[in-house]
């Protein structure tokens, strides 16, 4: 590992001397990149200066004890434990920051929650977890802005897009993707019968324009009128956009605004992430055909976790972890449910880097 550390010091050093390189600051383009990269790696160089400050420390006080003063041997030996503690620990933190970095980690997401088997209670059970996930983005101080929703006569959705904007948002989100299940008695239900319904998740980075590239001859554009639950009419113009993509077959449509101009603009925003998340997928696939992260592989055919609200539990099954606290998860507090999948996620990539 020091052999690495030595390798990003150097390169760091080597930056900040093309940061204040004049032809560099005149090309934009790569003194953003450079930029970006010095951002990345100060905070792993500021560590590996301080691991190597605490040898030094550690070289110090070790010398202290052969010293004849039992006094002062005393009162290395205590330091030098103090010191090795903080070492280890500075350690195992740099080995977590030496970790491939997901280029997706930064970005903002499309999420799309769809009501799955159950009816009526998918649907109310889609805005519940959606509701969820809006609390928790609140928590972070995240933006979420509403891009289509497809709402259910009893209440609820049968489909919900929704742009989240923020620091790190797909970092914490991206192990959501999967079927959600829930065990609940229904409001409906006069007997009392707990009932089993599922959503699906599906957590997409977005794209930016540059990356992926569309023909406008690859599109079908048509314009209907929007309605909602039950084809209540929410306006009487054809301002209601779905957009087909011929080559891939994927379909989107956006009904909210009352502007067919902005519904064409979201619609497209939520289609190049769309293919932007399929092409990923593919390579993903293509890197990982033979090693499946314990985490799991996001697809959203997966059963991922489980709210049993007589219980009060929830259970996210891909890493065995169950929280009697479900009340305050579905009013946000997803923090520790998020922390061991990341941790997990951590574990199983350092695992793979010393096999």
């Amino acid at each position: 590992m020091l052999n690495k550390l030595e390798e990003v010091a150097d390169r760091f050093r080597e930056v900040e001397g093309l940061l204040s390189d004049p032809n560099v600051i005149k090309d934009q383009s790569r003194y953003r990149s450079l930029t970006k990269e010095h951002a990345d790696l100060v905070d792993v160089v500021s560590g590996y200066e301080r691991s190597c400050r605490i040898r030094e420390e550690i070289a110090g006080s070790q010398e202290l004890l052969k010293d004849a003063d039992a006094d002062v041997r005393e009162m290395a030996s205590a330091e030098v434990a103090e010191l090795e503690a903080e070492l280890n620990k500075l350690e195992e933190q740099l080995k977590l920051m030496l970790l491939p970095k997901d280029p997706n980690d930064q970005r903002n997401i499309i999420l799309e929650v769809r009501a799955g088997t159950g009816g009526d209670e998918a649907a109310l059970f889609a805005g519940d977890l959606f509701r969820m996930y809006c609390r928790y983005s609140d928590r972070q101080g995240w933006k979420v802005e509403l891009l289509n929703t497809a709402e259910s006569e009893a209440g609820g959705y049968k489909e919900v897009i929704a742009l989240i904007s923020g620091k790190g948002v797909f970092s914490r989100f991206k192990y959501e993707s999967g079927t959600h299940r829930v065990q609940r008695v229904p409001d409906t239900e006069a007997q009392g019968r707990i009932h089993t319904s599922a959503c699906t998740v599906a957590v997409m980075p977005e794209a930016d324009d540059v990356e992926v590239d569309i023909d406008p001859g690859d599109l079908r554009i048509d314009l209907y009128r929007a309605s909602g639950a039950g084809g209540q009419h929410v306006n009487k113009t054809e301002s209601a956009v779905r957009i087909t993509h011929i080559p891939t077959g994927v379909v989107v449509a956006c009904q909210d605004e009352k502007s067919q101009h902005k519904n064409k603009a979201r619609a497209m925003k939520v289609l190049q992430s769309r293919i932007l998340d399929a092409m990923q997928a593919e390579q993903h696939a293509k890197m990982a055909a033979d090693r499946k992260s314990q985490v799991g592989s996001g697809d959203r055919s997966e059963r991922i976790r489980t709210y049993n609200f007589p219980q009060g539990r929830c259970t996210d099954h891909r890493v065995n972890l169950t929280l009697y606290k479900l009340e305050a998860i579905m009013q946000g507090d997803l923090d520790e449910v998020i922390d061991t999948l990341t941790a997990h996620a951590q574990a199983d990539l350092m695992s793979g880097q010393t096999n």
